[in-house]
């Protein structure tokens, strides 16, 4: 019989979606759930915000008309299945995002840390430090996309958006780590690109990456973990790794254009690099805790291309005195990322906090795919540009599962070309936050 109601801390090598949850990455090793039968746990996330922004530019391009007021309400359905001893499913659907307004699902997979179905002794010994993740699920490239929110999910996120240059996509591969004494070694392949395919496979290739780190509580109240993570992909059709979010920002129409629409610009104060394309990317990510004092940062390198910079798209055959393309030099950019916080009261229910994200690279503009007509393939123009951004802010847990968090931004936009939207940008203001999470 199925179990659900009030066992649900019941799965095995889970990470709590409440205040429990806080600070946690990959699941551990710790063997502490008696494994009793089949199990249903059902949960969900709700988060509603308010905010308070406002935006300019210097190229005359008119911005959308913000106002004070209350963006779309996310929520996230959480469903984990403890199939056998050791072995989970976990599925989540975004009931509403401000990028899909609709139900749909966000990935499913399973997790391994058992295998003792295989009635093999060498095996369960070998798994006591293994962990196999297979299905279509969040790529864990890094460390930031632990902390980041994710529809309705905004509970281990202290501040209100993620990093500017947001890594993160699920995609369908399988992971495998081995964990011993806070050492940590993963590799993992997938299949390159948010959705499956059957086709066209000589424009397609896997996403290779791997990470390494070290994750140890050295004393009472002081935690250290540092790992480097690394990605590789040759070739992809759509690849996502930097838009790979299919819920929006938490910073509604900032810098958009009078006619956005939610489900349209719902990405609003981020920066997408448009490395569809043969893409490598390396990311450093230091965790330091001493009682309640947290620092956690990102430091980046990313260089790609799209399919047409890359020479992929070609006008076609029946297209007279058509120009040929030719592969261009990988684009690169660079993001810092630093989050300082202090947690304090009874249970850390209290925190304050600051944040500094700057990113900065060669973005390429207009380019463009028609392949049937002269004129209608461009490799786009370049220009250095960058991001800055800004965040102080502070939250308080009421329970462990109800958050109430807030913080004022400042982002500018630099050296973006004359006529552009972006040209001369800032924003700043007030954004509040309630979140729910079981």
């Amino acid at each position: 019989m199925v179990q659900a109601a009030a066992a649900q801390n019941h799965i095995q090598y889970f990470r709590p979606y409440d205040q429990r949850g806080v600070n946690v990455f990959e699941t551990s090793k710790n063997d502490t759930i008696v494994y009793d039968g089949l199990k249903l746990r059902v949960g969900g996330n709700f988060t509603q915000s308010f905010q308070s922004l406002s935006h300019s530019n210097d190229s005359g391009v008119p911005l959308y008309d913000l106002g004070n007021g209350f963006p779309l309400a996310q929520a996230n359905l959480n469903l984990d299945f403890q199939l056998a001893d050791g072995v989970r499913v976990n599925l989540i659907s975004y009931m509403s995002s401000h990028h899909h307004n609709e139900m749909w699902v966000k990935a499913g997979y399973f997790q391994i840390d058992k295998v003792g179905f295989m009635n093999s002794e060498l095996l369960n010994n070998l798994w006591k430090n293994l962990t196999l993740k297979i299905g279509h699920m969040e790529v864990n490239y890094g460390d930031a996309h632990f902390r980041r929110s994710d529809g309705g999910n905004a509970f281990w996120n202290p501040f209100i958006e993620n990093n500017v240059m947001d890594a993160f996509a699920t995609e369908i591969g399988a992971e495998l780590y081995w964990q011993k004494n806070g050492v940590l070694l993963m590799g993992g392949m997938t299949n390159g690109e948010i959705q499956g395919s059957v086709t066209a496979q000589n424009k397609r290739s896997p996403s290779v990456y791997g990470k390494i780190g070290f994750d140890k509580v050295l004393a009472e109240g002081t935690r250290v973990r540092l790992t480097g993570s690394y990605l590789q992909k040759s070739s992809s059709i759509n690849g996502t790794l930097f838009r790979g979010d299919r819920t929006g920002s938490n910073y509604q129409f900032v810098m958009e254009p009078a006619a956005a629409t939610v489900t349209a610009n719902a990405f609003s104060g981020r920066l997408s690099p448009s490395f569809t394309d043969d893409v490598s990317t390396f990311v450093i990510n230091p965790f330091v805790q001493f009682h309640g004092l947290e620092l956690f940062g990102t430091v980046e390198f990313a260089e790609g291309n799209s399919a047409v910079e890359n020479g992929e798209i070609q006008y076609a055959a029946s297209v007279s005195d058509a120009p040929k393309f030719n592969k261009l030099e990988k684009r690169k950019f660079d993001q810092v990322a630093v989050d300082l916080l202090y947690r304090f009261g009874k249970e850390e229910k209290f925190y304050v906090g600051a944040r500094y994200n700057k990113v900065s690279g060669t973005q390429v503009f207009g380019t463009a795919t028609n392949t049937t007509a002269a004129g209608g393939i461009s490799q786009g123009t370049r220009a250095d540009v960058s991001q800055e951004r800004t965040a102080f802010g502070g939250g308080w847990f009421i329970t462990r599962n109800i958050l109430l968090k807030g913080e004022y931004v400042t982002q500018k936009y630099k050296d973006y070309p004359a006529g552009d939207i972006l040209q001369g940008g800032k924003f700043d203001g007030f954004v509040l936050q309630g979140t729910i999470a079981f």
